[in-house]
């Protein structure tokens, strides 16, 4: 069988145990490394054999490198996720140490990118290639101890206060949580997930409370986590205190206690532990004897999944699926202590290098009178992030597929989502590169007096001083309508907000509003901001929501070129394959609200059309959307890049008229 040729980035104390494992490891090898100290380079290479041609000044010059199959990667951990993307972006597979990111948005960033290009990712938590987690997993399924209940788990050491320590250093990513805290939370997970007979399960509920040192980390932290069935865990890690870092996981019938869970015997061999089992009055202890350099065992099983071709470690090593659990856990663990890191500080988050994959459309852009800048066609919703640390991954991806519009309200998250919404902008410097619709004005708070307070608010929350495009969020039928049309202007006038509108918003409402403008010399509102997508709207996601797709309003756009915004422009997934559609709670998810005979003939039809193009039936809802006749524009909700990377193919079509036809069910001739 092929060897997996290994090169290394950051070549530490870490990378030298990985590879010492690496050289007992049949399947794999080391064959380069990368470091910009050209001291550390020269000496890593020396001692481990690496030809001086393949020792690189770059990390770009290493995932480069024809000779490399595969990338380790031991930098610092604010680094991490960016390199495993470096590496996956140059078509390699990737074995990152944890944690695999700052965050659990970092994580997925990386997490999607590895599957999307149908490459190996792999977490480097060594203790769960060791043989004792198989033997572990084994006793757990023998159902010996009986049904599972708990685990207590520790990983924790004293070491002295150095605030030039990584260990203590917040730039280095310092901390308990984010240095062994996963660890106990992986373990947990694991067996939580052998207790309802799965791979992992991620808790419920996380609590916890810990110590924040003199240099801004988590010295020490305990955690509390609950899991679904009934099963919990206590959980533990520190840099500053000596803790019993044992595993005992408790069911009953009986016990299992780990003796050294994370280090088993040493790391140079041989790696020996042991596993007590208590039954009753009956104990028993079973040695694993192995060897074998502690580090080989994970060097050897991902070697070999590389060299097979495989796009994810064997189980019990954590797939992606299970990184990414871990890594939200170690998000909501630090946020129960208060500790924000680097990624989650609006001051000091940096941008991911490029998380999409290479050769997708970029999101066209069109001109909107009255707007400065081109608007990219489709409109990113802003309703869902809370913390900057979340909403980067997500909004630099947005910028890289070429989008640069973004929605956002005075009433999301409680004003939370403008506010993380304005760091970003701030942080990246970008305030006049994109095109930021603000709306307010919602009921119950939709008065003429309230569009101007709830404008300077949102206008702080952003650190803008103008919105290109307002757009009231509801009408208010009480109001008579003039009174909302002067104030939008007074708004205008005063340089405050530039072109404007309504959502949710009726036809005749809108006349009025428009008539209203024109006989008192006043700016009309340009904009109509309703739900309009090829799966018409059967109920209200939310009271007072209003549909475009009518004959009345579609007639009403073509004739006057009025713009239209429209949300849930792709049904709230209606078009997604059916295990997709499911995210959503049932009141107000895609069947409840699209569910309907006539949208199933569409949703038919997008798929056969689909089918036809070598895209997806979302890609023909989104694409219906932006072949309307009159200025059509989709505000979409992506969570992660992967969400947005699935959208981009929708601008490799041209629908004609035959085919919105043939959507529409005016026809039952399916288009050449």
């Amino acid at each position: 069988m092929k060897t997996t040729g290994w090169g290394i980035i950051g070549p530490g104390a870490i990378a030298q145990n990985f590879a010492d494992g690496l050289a007992e490891a049949p399947s794999g090898r080391l064959v380069a490394i990368a470091s910009r100290d050209e001291a550390r380079r020269a000496a890593f290479g020396s001692r481990n054999g690496v030809d001086p041609a393949h020792r690189h000044a770059t990390y770009a010059d290493l995932v480069a490198d024809p000779a490399v199959d595969a990338v380790y990667i031991s930098t610092p951990h604010p680094f991490h996720a960016e390199h495993a993307l470096l590496a996956l972006r140059a078509g390699k597979p990737v074995l990152v140490e944890k944690p695999a990111g700052l965050t659990a948005a970092q994580v997925s960033a990386v997490t999607e990118l590895a599957a999307q290009s149908g490459l190996l990712f792999a977490e480097a938590y060594m203790y769960r290639c060791h043989p004792q987690i198989a033997r572990l997993l084994e006793i757990l399924q023998s159902g010996e101890i009986g049904t599972l209940r708990h685990i207590r788990t520790q990983f924790g050491f004293a070491a002295g206060f150095n605030p030039t320590s990584r260990l203590y250093d917040r730039a280095l990513g310092g901390g308990g949580i984010m240095d062994v805290g996963g660890y106990p939370v992986s373990l947990a997970r694991l067996v939580a997930g052998a207790a309802v007979g799965k791979a992992f399960a991620d808790p419920i509920g996380v609590k916890g409370s810990g110590l924040i040192g003199q240099s801004g980390v988590d010295e020490v932290a305990y955690g509390l986590l609950s899991f679904e069935g009934g099963f919990t865990a206590e959980v533990a890690c520190a840099i500053a205190r000596r803790m019993d870092n044992r595993a005992v996981i408790e069911g009953d019938k009986g016990r299992i206690e780990l003796a050294d869970p994370w280090v088993p015997g040493r790391n140079a061999g041989p790696s020996d532990t042991t596993i007590t089992v208590t039954v009753g009055s009956q104990m028993r202890i079973e040695e694993l004897r192995h060897t074998q350099h502690l580090f080989a065992f994970e060097a050897e099983m991902i070697s070999r999944a590389v060299a097979e071709g495989a796009s994810a470690a064997p189980f019990p090593a954590l797939s992606p699926a299970d990184s990414l659990g871990n890594a939200v856990v170690l998000d909501r663990w630090r946020a129960e202590l208060g500790y924000v890191n680097l990624a989650e500080d609006p001051k000091t988050n940096r941008a991911l290098p490029p998380v999409l994959p290479q050769g997708l459309p970029q999101v066209p852009k069109a001109i909107i009178e009255g707007v400065a800048l081109p608007v990219s066609r489709l409109v990113i919703g802003c309703d869902n992030k809370g913390d900057i640390g979340a909403g980067s991954v997500v909004w630099d991806a947005w910028l890289e597929a070429g989008g640069n519009a973004f929605d956002t309200g005075f009433v999301y998250g409680g004003g939370a989502h403008e506010v993380v919404l304005g760091q970003w902008i701030a942080n990246r410097g970008v305030a006049k590169d994109v095109v930021v619709i603000v709306k307010g004005a919602h009921s119950p708070y939709c008065t003429p007096r309230s569009i101007g307070a709830q404008l300077e608010i949102s206008l702080t929350r952003l650190g803008l001083d103008h919105a290109p495009i307002y757009i009231m969020h509801r009408d208010n039928p009480a109001v008579p309508v003039g009174e909302f049309v002067a104030a939008l202007n007074a708004l205008h006038v005063a340089g405050k907000i530039g072109i404007f509108g309504g959502s949710n918003w009726s036809v005749a409402r809108l006349t009025e509003a428009n008539a209203y403008a024109a006989a008192h010399g006043l700016q009309p509102m340009r904009v109509l901001n309703n739900n309009l997508s090829l799966a018409v709207m059967e109920r209200p996601v939310w009271a007072g929501c209003i549909s475009s797709n009518n004959a009345e309003t579609l007639d009403y756009l073509r004739q006057t070129g009025t713009t239209h915004l429209s949300w849930s422009s792709q049904a709230r997934g209606y078009f997604l394959p059916e295990p997709l559609r499911a995210r959503l709670p049932a009141d107000i998810g895609p069947e409840e609200c699209f569910g309907s005979p006539a949208n199933a003939e569409r949703r038919r039809r997008s798929e056969a059309l689909a089918a036809k193009y070598g895209v997806s039936a979302h890609n023909i809802a989104t694409a219906w959307v932006l072949a309307q006749d009159f200025p059509s524009f989709a505000l979409v909700g992506p969570r992660s890049p992967l969400e947005i990377a699935t959208t981009l193919p929708a601008f490799g079509l041209e629908l004609g008229a035959d085919a919105v036809g043939w959507l529409n069910l005016e026809s039952d001739v399916a288009p050449l």
